[in-house]
């Protein structure tokens, strides 16, 4: 087997793409989309009749500009979603507008509105994970949402205080962005030719998966915004990874044999102490993270941009 072959036989493999044809050629069991993969995709004329689409309903539903813009971009997200379920087996990952992540309860309404319209089209809500930043305000949603039977995947994660407090209120799924760290790393600390095994962002990972499965959070683990396929390699075991296309492609080209890093029964015998979480404490240790705080906040701002270009575009035709 490959080396993709033999990932998919450790860890539940997911595509991180807005690309349909992509997503059909690699089988993954899951796929991920956020507003940046929605953009790209949206500039391929290929797409372009889901924004059309998007639009009619927007303009049968309300007859105010501001209104119809945020009825088609959630339809557009949502329409991008329900062609990628056309294709996997398992779960799609929709993601609630950036510009929200500080306002718990306007992330609760938008989370119902978005799993409204797939429930409109049929799909089961099991079958659907709603992305939602990891600020505060973003798991105090999440909490919410868990108890409302609305599973969410916790996005823009960089640090352990994120990743135990999401675990704490039970959210379904997080995603730690593994090369956003090593980005960071790269411009601020000048950190070269580092082999993927001690990169900052597999680190992370790796003592986020021994924390959780030390102290049994169900909490599902997704390594995400991988740089090079070493950083995958390195987390062969982990819960779940979502891939981009073009290291799929690589990992698919590749031979040899592929040894599991991570295990469940080595996580119990590590000598790892438990924190207590609560806001003060998250929000000091967050801080205290320069990486963590930044990365948060430079991701926020990133999706909100493309999601401005893409109202752009959605207002052009409106």
């Amino acid at each position: 087997m490959n080396i993709l072959e033999q990932l998919k036989t450790q860890s539940k493999v997911v595509a991180d793409s807005g690309d349909f044809e992509s997503i059909k050629n690699f089988k993954p069991l899951d796929a991920t989309t956020n507003p940046s993969l929605i953009f790209l995709a949206s500039q391929d004329s290929r797409y372009a009749p889901l924004i059309d689409q998007a639009i009619a309903f927007a303009k049968k539903k309300s007859s105010l500009k501001n209104e119809q813009l945020s009825i088609a971009l959630d339809k557009l997200a949502v329409d991008f979603g329900l062609k990628i379920l056309e294709f996997v087996p398992g779960r799609v990952s929709t993601e609630v507008d950036a510009r929200l992540s500080f306002d718990t309860d306007a992330i609760i309404r938008k989370a119902h509105e978005i799993i409204n319209y797939y429930n409109d089209a049929g799909i089961n809500r099991n079958k659907i994970l709603i992305k939602v930043a990891s600020t505060w305000e973003g798991i105090k949603a999440a909490e919410q949402l868990e108890k409302d039977g609305i599973h969410c995947n916790m996005t823009l994660l960089f640090s352990l205080p994120q990743a135990i407090a999401c675990a704490e209120v039970n959210a379904k799924l997080i995603s730690p962005f593994v090369g956003r760290v090593l980005d960071w790393y790269k411009k601020n600390q000048g950190l070269q030719d580092v082999s993927p095994a001690d990169e900052p962002g597999v680190i992370l990972v790796k003592n986020i998966y021994n924390y959780y499965k030390k102290f049994g959070y169900p909490t599902e683990i997704m390594g995400a915004s991988f740089r090079n396929s070493g950083e995958i390699i390195e987390l062969a075991g982990c819960d779940l990874l979502t891939i981009a296309p073009s290291l799929l492609k690589e990992l698919e080209q590749t031979e040899g044999i592929l040894e599991q890093k991570l295990f469940p029964e080595q996580a119990f015998l590590l000598p790892i102490e438990k924190i207590s979480q609560n806001e003060n404490q998250f929000r000091w240790m967050l801080n205290e993270d320069a990486m963590a705080t930044e990365k948060l906040s430079e991701g926020i701002r990133k999706f909100t941009e493309d999601l401005l270009k893409l109202e752009h575009i959605i207002l052009g035709k409106l």
